[in-house]
């Protein structure tokens, strides 16, 4: 499974078109004096069904089968065959500078995935020659990994987690004849910029008798969707500074012009759960729902002013993909694009629904009951007290928000708010995910109105971190617990014939007793005892 990073600058992107245009036109024409053989991708019926407008998805430990057909026009001698199981990423960064001979255009290809089908001496014809009009057929079987191998991911790293993520198998991505689900093609909310493509590619090779060199007669690629299953991850922690999140809000309501305040009105919400899309080649799933719960605080300015009418909550999902024509050394942010000029970003935002909360009862309560807010680890304000007090997600899901810098003692009041979250069904949302090149984030924003006696009624937007994941096929999850238990019943077996010794331990090991290249703590000269 080989990794390749190739990346290359072009100040003109219309050069670049014409010089790809002509380099095609010249390996077409040069194949076609060549009498170039006709090569066919056919995948076995079983795995995409009988309706050929039917676009099959693959997830983590599916099984792709299928068969190569080639047949020569002439008779073709040829020296190999090679059938592959590929994925690649295709980024690139337009540079738009004050400085002209600073902008152009950066691309970068990175291919993380190889996987090739053997072939031995027994499935060639001999000699290696294709017979006119016959046609030969080769079957092929891949299989989707978990993961991809460490070396799918060779630049440096800020951490293990950044690694671990980015060797995780991306979803296909920004391919409009391949986004949807099932045989309805959506729209993946990528830009043109950013592609991951999944492919079976054939290539037939010659050896040219003058020179010796390897030509390719021919070569054919066809593309698959690959959706791979994608567990929930670790809520992230929102750094105070980042401008793209705003867990908590404040904000003062005026009775009137000119006549005082009537309180301090506040609004938390927390990253909800993870929103899990069904297995590839699921049918008559139900709707993709997950639940975000907002808490409100009214600290008002006098203990006889009461708390304002709500109005409506409206929900959104900012989209959100990050490409880079330079491998990442950590995860993206929005801060990063205005020093670097080989990142990008590309945003879109969906309405999910509007609420009406008119309803939504206020509880009243006691100073007794407002958290001790100098012991608490506020995400908002970055403040941190190792004391051993109740921490800002203790007083989150007790349903009591700490209080606001204008609170001075007195009954507050509260109230709760549970928010469904359902995603629409005319786009294809992708998992959550992280590559070396590309990424997809998302964001829930929750936008609260209130009614109040003064000019204008007040808002407060909250801006959470929210997940989507995948599960896995249903014949991706069976093979994989058959290889699981295939797996524990070879090291079981393993753990029957190993032999065993009934002597006594040995003594402690001194420091002329290390084991090769080991170095005691606070020796030198002691890694090559033998």
């Amino acid at each position: 499974m080989p990794s390749s990073y190739a990346t290359s600058t072009h100040s003109s992107s219309v050069q670049t078109a014409q010089s790809i245009s002509q380099q095609i036109g010249s390996r077409v024409r040069n194949m076609a004096q060549l009498g170039q053989p006709t090569v066919d991708i056919e995948l076995d019926e079983a795995n995409h069904g009988p309706n050929a407008k039917y676009v099959t998805s693959y997830s983590t430990m599916d099984e792709i089968k299928g068969t190569v057909h080639v047949t020569a026009q002439t008779d073709t001698r040829f020296e190999d065959l090679e059938i592959a199981f590929i994925g690649e990423t295709h980024v690139y960064v337009d540079r738009i500078t004050s400085t002209p001979s600073l902008s152009g255009r950066t691309e970068a290809t990175h291919r993380f995935l190889t996987l090739k089908q053997p072939l031995g001496r027994d499935d060639f014809p001999t000699p290696r020659i294709f017979l006119a009009r016959k046609t030969y057929s080769f079957p092929f079987t891949f299989t989707i990994p978990t993961q991809l191998l460490p070396r799918a991911c060779s630049h440096s790293v800020s951490s293990d987690h950044v690694r671990n993520t980015h060797l995780m198998l991306p979803p296909s991505l920004g391919d409009p004849s391949l986004a949807g689900f099932g045989g309805t093609l959506l729209d993946d909310l990528a830009p043109e910029m950013s592609k991951i493509v999944y492919g079976i590619k054939v290539r037939l090779a010659s050896l040219r008798e003058t020179d010796g060199t390897v030509y390719f007669l021919a070569e054919k690629f066809k593309k698959v969707r690959v959706k791979p299953a994608f567990e929930e991850q670790p809520p992230l922690t929102v750094d105070p500074s980042d401008q793209e999140y705003r867990i908590r809000q404040a904000k003062t309501i005026k009775k009137g012009l000119f006549k005082g305040k009537l309180g301090t009105l506040t609004a938390q919400s927390a990253q909800p759960k993870a929103l899990v899309i069904p297995g590839a080649r699921t049918t008559g799933a139900p709707a993709i729902t997950t639940m975000a719960k907002v808490l409100l605080r009214f600290d008002p300015a006098d203990e006889s002013n009461p708390p304002p009418r709500l109005g409506s909550l409206a929900t959104k999902m900012k989209v959100s993909t990050f490409f880079s024509s330079m491998p990442r050394p950590s995860f993206p942010t929005r801060s990063a694009l205005s020093y670097d000029l080989t990142q990008g970003v590309y945003s879109e935002t969906i309405n999910l629904s509007t609420l009406c909360i008119a309803s939504a009862p206020w509880e009243k309560r006691s100073s007794s009951e407002n958290p001790a807010s100098e012991s608490l680890v506020r995400r908002d304000s970055g403040i941190s007290d190792c004391s051993t007090g109740p921490t800002a997600d203790d007083t989150f899901n007790a349903g009591i928000l700490p209080a606001s810098k204008h609170y001075k003692g007195g009954p507050f009041y509260t109230a709760e708010i549970l928010v469904p979250i359902t995603l629409p069904m005319t786009k294809n949302f992708l998992p959550t995910f992280h590559s070396c090149l590309v990424s997809r984030m998302y964001t829930l924003t929750l936008q609260l109105s209130a009614h109040a006696p003064g000019v204008a009624d007040p808002s407060l937007g909250l801006k959470v971190p929210i997940q989507i994941c995948a599960e896995g096929s249903d014949t991706g999850n069976e093979n994989a617990r058959a290889r699981n238990a295939e797996m524990r019943m070879v090291s079981e077996a393993d753990d029957l014939l190993r032999p065993r010794s009934f002597a006594p331990p040995p003594p402690p090991m001194g420091v002329d007793d290390l084991p090769p290249r080991y170095a005691a703590f606070g020796q030198v000269g002691v890694a090559n005892v033998r």
